[in-house]
């Protein structure tokens, strides 16, 4: 449904991104991160025909983002960083006028801009004018503006800004809800929403992709191994030496004692793989007699991977201080394509 293709955008002498390449299957939640000036809203205004690329293709239901750009856009809901909303205008006013310059037949309108509003939680805001909603409703019609046509494939840079923890539970059901029908690429910085939210993870840092992968898969790379922790009680000894004969146990480590009951100990295994280690560990002690009380598996998070993967250089090619990404002109689109 996505494709991106040794993407390269560049501002003069300033490298945004370079030689980006990545997809989204259809239906499939992509979290797209990365820090502050790792080129993530270049990406999106890129796919969402706002800004022309320097080098590579981008590819949206088939369509070439430069040759086929109106095509493109018509298949493309598009939240941008900040929502691009007309402060004097009711709720439901401006949700029509999106459908009309999107394209929505006239008899249809209506109930498009129904239907959005009821997903987003805005049908008793429909008569306000949109500056006298607080940030967290002007968020909500955002969303609104930009599934109000049913696009295929949906693009939110940041979607929960400025919201509470209920809205954020809200939108991410609505996120939710909208995957199967449609293709999401979902930017955000808080990582546990990507954990629950998307189907794979593509993390971008200094303008190159860095890793493409599951939320879970990603967390096993990074850790590079397999760990447990268990609590026994009984023979210590006996129990590391029947732990080092599994395979592919590589570590044996004894832990603290601290608050543990007498003839209890704690131990660490780590392996190199998993490959049923948790049985295996659970199996070997029960059959030797020894007590085993707990049973964890350690893991490193999502938090873990992104910091260790955004905190080094890329490989090879000059880069940009993110404060030259900062200092960028915001284009703003004029007022009667600011939804087109």
């Amino acid at each position: 449904m996505i494709e991106v293709e040794h993407l390269s955008k560049t501002y003069g002498s300033t490298t945004a991104i370079r030689d980006i390449t990545f997809g989204a299957q259809p239906g499939e939640i992509l979290g797209f991160l990365g820090p502050n000036g790792a080129g993530k809203t270049t990406t999106m205004r890129i796919l969402a025909g706002y800004l022309p690329a320097s080098e590579g293709t981008a590819r949206v239901a088939g369509y070439d983002v430069h040759s086929d750009s109106m095509a493109v856009r018509q298949r493309i809901g598009y939240l941008p960083e900040s929502p691009p909303l007309y402060p004097d205008m009711t709720v439901q006013g401006f949700l029509n006028f999106v459908a009309k310059i999107k394209g929505v037949p006239a008899d249809l309108r209506q109930k498009r801009a129904d239907i959005a509003m009821d997903h987003c939680g805005l049908i008793d805001k429909r008569k306000v004018l949109i500056r006298k909603l607080s940030k967290g409703y002007r968020q909500r019609v955002g969303i609104a503006q930009a599934i109000i046509h049913d696009p295929p494939v949906i693009i939110l840079d940041e979607p929960t800004v400025g919201l509470d923890p209920r809205q954020i539970n809200e939108v991410r059901q609505l996120i939710k809800g909208l995957a199967g029908s449609h293709t999401i690429i979902l930017s955000t910085h808080i990582l546990p929403e990507v954990s629950m939210t998307c189907d794979r993870v593509t993390i971008i840092n200094r303008g190159q992709v860095v890793a493409t992968d599951t939320p879970d898969n990603l967390t096993t790379r990074l850790s590079g191994e397999s760990a447990y922790e268990l609590e026994i009680k009984g023979d210590v000894d006996r129990a590391q030496r029947l732990l080092r004969e599994l395979s592919p146990v590589r570590q044996v480590t004894l832990l603290g004692l601290e608050h543990l009951p007498e003839y209890h100990h704690r131990l660490r295994v780590s392996a190199e793989a998993d490959r049923g280690l948790g049985g295996a560990i659970a199996a070997a002690l029960v059959n030797a007699g020894l007590e085993l009380h707990e049973l964890r598996r350690q893991q490193a998070t999502l938090e873990d991977v992104f910091l260790n993967l955004t905190t080094t250089e890329p490989a090879t090619g000059p880069t940009a201080p993110p404060e030259a990404f900062a200092e960028l002109p915001t284009i703003e689109p004029a007022p009667d394509e600011s939804e087109a």
